[in-house]
């Protein structure tokens, strides 16, 4: 696998795994980050770094953007109106918040949708509409060796 559409393929496959906190098996369970952890996976073999142990409400105590700094290190940041399939889109849940949701964005345009674990859902292809827009805090693309 070497491409966006890789990603999104990649993302659909998981759809109907039930949501587990901090797991990464796609089928069996998973969260937001073990949905993407599971896509770098395929694409690249070995994860980039070891995930330490989480709660649900993430860096919010402290107000840590721990998620968003290690997206930067491991994805390739990109502008907010730079939208394409197959990028990684990080939300903020409240205004305020940390950053500390994440998904693939399957589909752009008037149908635009996104894959992410949702608590209570499982994984699920959203329609990206205007709650979810307003929410997104930054965008990354997986690295693709040269594409």
């Amino acid at each position: 696998m070497s491409g966006r559409a890789d990603v999104v393929a990649e993302a659909r496959r998981w759809i109907g795994t039930p949501y587990r906190h901090q797991a990464s098996c796609r089928g069996a369970g998973c969260d937001c980050l073990g949905l993407l952890r599971g896509i770098w996976r395929a694409l690249h073999g070995a994860e980039p770094e070891p995930v330490p142990p989480y709660t649900p409400d993430w860096s919010e105590p402290a107000r840590e953007e721990v998620l968003w700094r290690a997206a930067r290190r491991n994805l390739a940041e990109k502008s907010l109106g730079a939208v394409a399939a197959g990028d990684v889109i990080l939300f903020r849940m409240r205004d305020g918040a940390v950053a500390k949701h994440l998904g693939v964005q399957a589909e752009t345009g008037a149908a635009a949708s996104f894959v992410h674990a949702f608590s209570g859902h499982g994984v699920v292809e959203s329609p990206l509409g205007a709650p979810w827009r307003r929410r997104i805090a930054a965008r990354f693309e997986f690295p693709f060796g040269g594409q």
